[in-house]
């Protein structure tokens, strides 16, 4: 551009353009990819590797302009498909994760990086630059000044950027917000000749603020490189009518300018008000209020704005035969709204941001938007297609029509959802779980994580839980009533259905259990662990009857996954957890002594420093119960007494979570310590302890053996669930095949909890086996051993695709003296990557667990 005679008529653009994934619909860092093989005269590298810019060429006409960004536009799309890439122009795109994007390797790029960090890390977005001929700079710098007040009303009709990282931003540019961040953006309103303007530049080259000219960002400029003046304020727009709109305007107001460029022209506005201006534009585009400057600050409906400027340029778009084109867009632009409102419509019809890509996708090249698939059609694979994993829950096509049927709804949703659509998701879930501070720790860690959930769902269907509800209850009786037995009178010894050294030896056998003979219900909370076989058979793992946890965050795994995952549905029949903390609070007031006609219940914890610190407040506060350490409570033969602030309040049940040692050698609110207050008062009836200390027994890996035994001789009923074959180290014959078979076994301590010493024989390491067989040789009756059982496996979701994880079901049965019921809560507990240990404790997560009820009439 040299010929003086184009002055004020010639235009040319430079576009930027994101690459996305057309899988993901996320931004990727492979804009090289695409520069080469596209030509460099017209496709260049940006300051990130997930953009590529495209500039025209010379036009006299909006027409020609027009031919030259569709002809730009359709070679690079062309060349994006064919990498299975996709390129979006807009200021922003939804999906982007910073870790996946990178800063393109040139040296000018790379030192950018190192002097402005965030800003550079951050400078994920796209623009809009026009050029417009004018040879002489010092007349540039002037028509700078008088175009400056109209420069918001062109941003607002560029604005596509509400979305940033995954959210809506509440701004329709979002991106003019990240570039005015730039120490050189803004209006240019200090400089009233080019001498002026370069004397600013050098200055701040010479500051340092800058490396050279090219870094002046003003939202109107002359050129670093050219003999134009620029306009560098609008978003990229997905709609090339858009920029040919923007491009006429901005002649046109170059062309209006130019005869009222003299040297003493007043300054456009007080810069505080231009910046006010271009805030109101980037919050609302063109839906709502505008500045009407340079008249008046106040502001105007944005369609009064635009149409404004546009009638007030009438002369100067006659002039280049632009009036009746530029006319008919502006009525378009305004009709339809802004890209920002269009894309906002997109994600609100099904709440998803890959829509939203999808959208400025099919704008860029000048296509149709794709129609929202339904659930027949088939999405991008999601990396289902690498799924293997015999046994699997889910893809294993169970046959029950009900799970298959729900699950394909689960998954059609993941699919639609795609990776980064599930990744957003997840990152809800972690905002979620923090603002709420669900946490729990995780042995040899100080200090508490965020409670890991998976965020696809397990199905129970409505026939297993029927079946497993019958067996979870006969044997909480049956283990309670053994409890009662072992601290009282011991028939069960006596008549040799167990032996008498699994007893006698356990380490979960405390002399204090026999102080609690009062008590109708020792195990009034139990935590059964369920595995599930490949074929589809549930044994039960393990009995927890001292302190189980679980129960608040099998509630909360369903309010987190309503919270986050609103398009799963919930079917028919599916069991409600809103009533858990009601069926909890009743379970543990019916074990209260029977001459208390309101019985006070209080949770017992360690405070923050327990695991379950998230869990023992949330029970406390739904079941509208105190909270309490061991220093708030009060013992002796007479009662148990909360005590605050100088009142005190009789307690009736104490809902413990803590272990027995810190029970009963913690201190009490008089400093000495409270077992042997609270002993004597349990033994004279005067408080019941769920769950009663001395339970350890009934969860010992040795008693699991018999604990079919333990249901036909107190219940005179025949196990409904089956438990995994078990071999006792103490038994001279058991031990021999446990030590041949050592690299086949499971190997459990007898009193293990959440995992701890387990050793899985077949992972197991030489050293490893060599380890536990002397612990065995040396403690044969502290050992148990059982055979490895083929775990079901359960999808999660894993970066960017479907991977199986091994998974238990803990359920919760609640026992009162005169009933027994199953919690409609249950937590499937996820075993970390390589595992086959699920435990919480061990570094394991969970998922929300669907269980369904028997369908109406049955």
């Amino acid at each position: 551009m040299v010929d003086a005679a184009l002055d004020a008529v010639a235009i040319g653009l430079e576009e930027e353009f994101h690459v996305v994934d057309r899988v993901t619909r996320q931004l990727v860092a492979r804009a090289p990819d695409l520069l080469a093989h596209l030509p460099s005269s017209g496709y260049t590298a940006e300051l990130q590797r997930s953009v590529v810019e495209t500039n025209s060429g010379v036009c006299t006409t909006l027409d020609q302009l027009r031919e030259e960004l569709r002809r730009a536009r359709s070679l690079l799309v062309a060349v994006a498909g064919r990498e299975n890439l996709g390129v979006v122009a807009a200021g922003t795109v939804p999906l982007v994760d910073p870790n996946r994007t990178a800063v393109t390797v040139d040296h000018r790029y790379l030192q950018m990086l190192e002097d402005y960090q965030l800003l550079v890390r951050e400078q994920l977005i796209c623009g809009l630059q026009v050029h417009v001929q004018i040879s002489d700079r010092d007349l540039a710098v002037r028509v700078a000044r008088r175009v400056a007040p109209y420069v918001p009303l062109l941003l607002a009709v560029s604005a596509s950027s509400p979305f940033w990282r995954g959210e809506d931003t509440g701004y329709a540019s979002t991106r003019s917000l990240v570039w005015q961040r730039w120490p050189t953006a803004g209006p240019l309103l200090d400089a009233a000749t080019a001498a002026d303007h370069d004397a600013l530049v050098d200055a701040l080259v010479k500051s340092e603020t800058i490396s050279d000219a090219g870094m002046i960002y003003f939202d109107v400029r002359p050129s670093a490189h050219l003999p134009t003046l620029e306009l560098r304020a609008p978003d990229a727009c997905p709609d090339i009518e858009d920029v040919v709109l923007i491009a006429g305007l901005f002649r046109a107001l170059v062309r209006r300018g130019w005869p009222e460029a003299t040297e003493d022209a007043p300054a456009p506005g007080h810069p505080a008000v231009l910046r006010a201006a271009m805030w109101r534009a980037a919050r609302s585009g063109l839906e709502g209020d505008l500045l009407d400057l340079p008249a008046s600050p106040a502001p105007v409906p944005a369609a009064v704005a635009v149409r404004a400027l546009t009638d007030g340029l009438r002369t100067e778009l006659e002039e280049t035969g632009d009036w009746e084109q530029i006319s008919a867009l502006v009525e378009r632009r305004l009709s339809l709204g802004s890209s920002a409102a269009e894309q906002r419509r997109a994600f609100a019809r099904r709440g998803r941001l890959g829509d939203v890509v999808d959208l400025l996708l099919a704008r860029t090249a000048g296509g149709e938007v794709p129609v929202a698939r339904s659930g027949t059609d088939r999405p991008p694979d999601c990396g289902f297609g690498r799924y293997r994993a015999a046994g699997d829950e889910v893809f294993d096509e169970p046959a029950d029509p009900v799970v298959r049927r729900v699950n394909a709804d689960i998954l059609r949703v993941v699919r639609e959802l795609g990776p980064v659509g599930m990744r957003v998701r997840a990152h809800a879930r972690d905002d979620e779980q923090r603002s709420n501070g669900v946490t729990f720790g995780v042995v040899d860690e100080a200090g508490t994580r965020l409670f890991p959930v998976d965020l696809l769902p397990r199905v129970v269907a409505a026939g297993d839980w029927a079946q497993l509800t019958g067996g979870l209850i006969q044997r909480a009786r049956a283990l309670d009533a053994f409890l009662a037995d072992i601290y009282g009178p011991r028939r069960v010894l006596a008549d040799d259905v167990v032996p008498s050294w699994v007893v006698e030896t356990s380490p979960g056998l405390r002399a204090e259990g026999a102080l609690f003979a009062r008590q109708l219900v020792r195990a009034t909370v139990s935590g059964t662990d369920l595995i599930r076989e490949r074929d589809g058979r549930w044994l039960v793992l393990e009995d927890n009857l001292q302190v189980p946890s679980g129960l608040g965050y099998a509630v909360q795994t369903r309010r987190l996954s309503t919270a986050v995952m609103p398009d799963l549905q919930h079917p028919m029949g599916l069991l409600d957890v809103a009533a858990v903390p009601h069926l909890l609070r009743t379970a543990l007031a019916s074990t209260a002594p029977a001459t208390t006609a309101e019985p006070q219940v209080v949770l017992l914890s360690e405070g923050p420093g327990s695991s379950a610190w998230f869990e023992h407040r949330m029970l406390g506060d739904e079941m509208e119960i105190p909270l309490a350490l061991t220093t708030d409570l009060i013992a002796g033969e007479d009662g148990v007494w909360l005590q605050r602030r100088g009142a005190r309040l009789r307690v009736d049940v104490l809902y413990v979570r803590i272990d027995a040692d810190a029970l009963l050698h913690g201190a009490a609110a008089d400093g000495r310590p409270l077992g042997p207050g609270l002993l004597a008062a349990a033994h004279a009836g005067r408080v019941a302890l769920a769950n009663a200390p001395g339970n350890g027994v009934g969860d010992d890996k040795a008693v699991y053996a018999y604990v079919p035994d333990l249901v036909s001789y107190y219940l005179g009923e025949q196990p409904l669930l089956a438990s995994v074959p078990t071999f006792l180290c103490a038994l001279p014959d058991q031990r021999e095949q446990v030590m041949d078979r050592l690299a086949e076994l499971v190997l459990k301590p007898v009193d293990g909890f959440g995992g701890q010493g387990v050793v899985i024989g077949p992972h197991a390491s030489a050293a490893e086996i060599d380890l536990v067989r002397r612990q065995i040789l040396v403690a044969p009756q502290r050992w148990v051993a059982q055979e490895v059982v083929p775990l079901s496996t359960h999808p999660v979701v894993d970066e960017d695709q479907l991977v199986p994880r091994h998974v238990d079901l803990r359920a919760f049965v609640l026992l009162s003296p005169s009933s027994a019921q199953v919690a409609p809560a249950a937590l499937t507990r996820v075993a970390p990557a390589g595992s086959m240990v699920v435990n919480s404790s061990r570094g394991g997560g969970a998922k929300d667990t669907w269980l369904f009820g028997p369908a109406r009439g049955e």
